[in-house]
């Protein structure tokens, strides 16, 4: 059915946007920015951080101090250091998966080697590993899923895109990727999930275990 999978990260591999969200929401309330978990959801889940600065400027008028990026991204890390976990069945998943595959993530290169090296899953990923660094721009945009695709050799439309956001959907849609969402990770927990109609996937899936049936001939079997 397909040629490439391309994962995301965040979300999807990895437990960590609850993480994300609620450091960012504490680090942006030291500087008199009130948010909540809602509004990281519509303004900042599967963005890139320059989008996220952007937004908050238009949004309260501010601009946020130079050091404000490299302290959130410090304490970010110490946080996934000490809770971020694994999604449930990525690791057997990864192990299995009989068909090429890749992660494109907005997260910058640093962080999101850093993060697939707590969870375990950087000696899995190895070199590919695409960020939103790599192009001009980012989710919606689909220039990261273009690279990806490019990179492992694949065409376009006969890639499919694992991703959690509306943003990563929207991107994966516009590159011509058929899209599935993966809606097990916390931070979308009691969320309405009920998709605008410029962000619609194929199907949605909340656990990694049932991917051999969803993607029938796709996995080893097991040992």
């Amino acid at each position: 059915m397909f040629d490439l999978i391309i994962f995301d990260c965040d979300g999807v591999l990895i437990d960590s946007e609850i993480i994300s969200a609620q450091m960012l929401i504490a680090e942006l309330a030291l500087h008199g920015v009130e948010i909540d978990l809602d509004y990281v959801a519509r303004h900042f889940l599967g963005r890139a951080y320059p989008t996220v600065l952007k937004q908050v400027r238009a949004e309260f008028g501010i601009d946020l101090p130079e050091d404000f990026e490299p302290n959130y991204r410090a304490r970010l890390l110490s946080a996934f250091e000490r809770d971020m976990q694994v999604m449930p069945g990525v690791v057997a998943l990864l192990d299995r998966i009989a068909l090429p595959w890749c992660v494109a993530t907005s997260s910058s290169r640093p962080r999101a080697e850093r993060s697939l090296e707590i969870a375990g899953l950087a000696d899995r990923v190895g070199p590919r590993l695409y960020t939103a660094s790599q192009v001009q721009n980012g989710k919606p945009a689909p220039d990261l899923f273009y690279l990806a695709a490019r990179e492992m050799g694949a065409d376009p439309a006969r890639c499919l895109v694992i991703e959690d956001s509306l943003n990563g959907i929207r991107a994966g849609l516009a590159a011509g990727m058929a899209v599935w969402r993966f809606t097990g990770g916390s931070h979308l927990l009691g969320q309405d999930l009920t998709p605008p109609p410029d962000a619609t996937p194929a199907l949605s899936f909340a656990d990694f275990n049932a991917f051999e049936t969803l993607l029938d001939g796709a996995l080893r079997p097991a040992s």
